[in-house]
């Protein structure tokens, strides 16, 4: 099989629950409700807060502009991404990372070392300022991780409640996402 551009990837039809890795068409693994309840509580709790500019989307593909015209593309599907609202009305099929605040993705059973390893580092590349990952396991725990020289600079975990004036003032009960 040939390695898929970015253009070519977004003219595929119903791609559903894949991401584009080095031009390959790779499935998405299996989240789960617990999951995916999990992304519409914290979805819901960051509408809320979120400023004036701004709004968020869930499970979108996005264009990480990881690769030079007509080469092998990247594309990923975040569980939740906080974009400038511009961005929605421009229409094209996948978002820009260049548009992305914050992208966050809830740890689901088969996805621990791609979240917290290699879209983490995938998501740095691309220059996405704020990355969030939110493990369900008990406690339930969010790493803020923000951009910086090389790489992201990593928060240490939190658990109960988190608090942050970046990118945006925000308060989220992380326990609320579970029960």
């Amino acid at each position: 099989m040939a390695l898929l551009t970015i253009e070519e990837y977004a003219a595929l039809d119903g791609t559903g629950f894949t991401e584009l890795v080095e031009g390959r068409v790779v499935p998405s693994p299996g989240s789960g409700r617990r999951h995916d309840l999990a992304v519409c509580l914290l979805a819901g709790a960051l509408e809320r807060q979120l400023p004036r500019g701004l709004a968020f989307v869930v499970a979108s593909d996005l264009d990480l502009g990881l690769s030079p015209d007509g080469g092998p593309g990247f594309a990923r599907r975040p569980d939740l991404l906080v974009i400038d609202r511009a961005a929605i009305g421009r229409g094209d099929r996948l978002f820009r990372a260049e548009d992305v605040v914050l992208v966050a993705e809830v740890v689901a059973p088969g996805s621990r070392r791609t979240d917290y390893r290699v879209k983490r580092d995938e998501y740095a590349d691309a220059g996405i300022p704020h990355y969030w990952i939110v493990d369900l396991g008990e406690p339930v725990s969010l790493v803020a991780c923000r951009g910086g020289g090389s790489g992201y600079v990593d928060a240490p975990a939190v658990t109960g409640v988190f608090v942050s004036d970046v990118p945006f003032p925000v308060r989220l009960d992380l326990d609320a996402l579970v029960s």
